[in-house]
């Protein structure tokens, strides 16, 4: 099941997304519908088609939760680990070393306030010339830290902050609209195995590809229940939690994000969540 949020009646409601088309669950945000299904120990699948509308219109998608906090992982791909340790000039340094060992790099990345939905613009903080797009898998947790969705995530990162000094990673991760979601989330029952995803990200500056890049999360070194178990040790997480698994795609100096150019995030069994960059 893909659900996400649109404008029905002047308001933000969840619903089910067929095709084009998608059906309103009146009377509820995804955020209450994920707070119900916990309580009743139902599925979020399941409790939406409980109360979905027979009615079906053209809807585009919004932003497809506004989340109670959102987390983030680094290094969870090799080529993230090895791309911030040759930024740092070490060879084998302590983002290789957060690589291979056990415990993974989780950090605070917001809550719904700096998070954005689709064609909606991605900040670019003004002290900053190299921001860059992370495009991620990303995944939806009640309480229990219990997954009841997947969906695609731009982890949008003022790199040359961090490349500063390490101890400045909240200031290159957390500023105004440094979070995009969507397009959808799509429940496990449907997605079924999140370690077989081709993503694909461009950029556009004018009309003309300024970067093209891929992964697969096959790729992905560690598993989603690992990244969930450490982020819920001894940390009570509220129901509506993003967890963003890192980065498979790298994004060149070269190739950092101006004001009108446009990120483009593709996994076939999500969707496509496109931004415009601009300065906030």
């Amino acid at each position: 099941m893909r659900l996400g949020q649109i404008q029905h009646n002047d308001r933000t409601v969840a619903a089910i997304f067929e095709g084009a088309v998608a059906r309103p669950i009146p009377d509820y945000t995804l955020l209450a519908l994920l707070r119900r299904a916990e309580d009743e120990g139902a599925t979020l699948a399941g409790l939406a088609n409980r109360l979905v509308s027979a009615h079906r219109e053209a809807a585009e998608p919004l932003l497809p939760i506004s989340p109670r906090e959102v987390w983030a992982c680094g290094c969870t791909y090799e080529t993230s680990a090895a791309f911030r340790d040759a930024e740092h000039g070490t060879r084998e340094g302590f983002y290789a070393h957060v690589y291979r060992e056990p415990r993974p790099e989780l950090f605070f990345k917001g809550t719904g306030r700096v998070c954005v939905g689709p064609n909606q613009a991605i900040g670019l903080r003004p002290d900053s010339k190299f921001t860059a797009p992370e495009p991620e898998l990303a995944v939806l947790l009640d309480s229990r830290g219990v997954v009841h969705g997947y969906t695609l995530c731009n982890d949008v990162s003022a790199w040359d902050i961090e490349r500063e000094n390490p101890l400045y990673l909240p200031q290159s991760k957390v500023y105004n609209a440094c979070c995009a979601l969507g397009p959808v989330f799509v429940t496990p029952d449907e997605l079924t195995d999140p370690y077989n995803l081709y993503m694909t990200c461009t950029i556009t500056r004018d009309g003309a590809t300024l970067f093209a890049g891929e992964t697969s999360t096959a790729r992905l070194h560690r598993k989603i229940e690992t990244l969930v178990e450490y982020l819920v040790m001894s940390n009570s997480i509220p129901c509506g939690t993003v967890l963003s698994t890192g980065t498979g795609i790298i994004v060149t100096e070269e190739a950092a994000l101006r004001a009108g150019d446009v990120c483009t995030i593709t996994v076939d069994a999500i969707g496509t969540l496109s931004n415009v960059a601009a300065i906030v």
